[in-house]
């Protein structure tokens, strides 16, 4: 007698620091920092309670962020609400951890979200020589160089990668604390803008700087060889 392949929904952890993990969906799933969450992440960028993926009395499953600090991602865009989740669907935990929803365990599709053993080592993307003020995305120098401004953001920036850098940190570094009191929420979003615009003159491939809503931005400065 062939042995009945199982329809429970799973939601499968391919790239972060809980790469490879996997979990059934039964009822609901807490993910946080909290050791009483059903996914535990133990880094700073996740809040205590961090998100929830629940099924409603539909059979629908949703996932919902729990207010947290650095957001909850389905298919690259920040939610707000509870957000429906289809086959397939990428889910990201603040900048550090990705999961991939699957509606039945009988069909992961492992060749589509290769878990991370299988990705390789992280590579850094963009390097700065800090003493020459030097950028090099890949093998291909920066040029022109950088503005003064911009500069100042990105080595800002570069030196908290993976945390989210505040406005008044950015004003400090940039502009200076002297003239702190005139530069706008207009100036930083346009100086963001304009290095934005630079890193992907080079590189269109990756977005360096994440926007953390309410909060700052995050430099994301990795990506993973196969």
């Amino acid at each position: 007698m062939k042995e009945q392949q199982s329809e429970t929904p799973l939601l499968i952890a391919y790239e972060g620091p809980l790469g490879g993990m996997s979990w059934p969906i039964n009822n609901k799933l807490t993910i946080g920092r909290d050791s009483r969450c059903n996914i535990v992440i133990d880094d700073r960028q996740v809040s205590r309670w961090h998100a929830e993926i629940k099924i409603n009395d539909q059979q629908e499953i949703f996932v919902n962020d729990l207010e947290s600090k650095n957001g909850t991602y389905v298919n690259g865009v920040l939610i707000d609400s509870g957000k429906e989740l289809h086959d397939g669907d990428e889910v990201k935990i603040a900048l550090i951890q990705r999961f991939v929803f699957v509606s039945s365990d009988a069909t992961i599709p492992l060749e589509k979200f290769p878990l991370q053993e299988k990705r390789g080592t992280k590579e850094k993307k963009l390097l700065i020589d800090l003493n020459a003020r030097r950028i090099w995305i890949g093998d291909k120098e920066l040029s022109p160089p950088l503005s003064v401004s911009q500069y100042y953001l990105l080595q800002l920036l570069y030196k908290n990668e993976g945390t989210v850098v505040g406005r008044e940190e950015i004003i400090d570094a940039v502009w200076g604390k002297e003239v702190a009191i005139g530069v706008t929420d207009q100036a930083i979003d346009a100086l963001v803008r304009r290095l934005r615009y630079r890193l992907k003159k080079t590189d269109p491939t990756h977005e360096y700087i994440v926007t953390v809503r309410g909060v700052g931005f995050m430099f994301e400065n990795a990506s993973y060889e196969r």
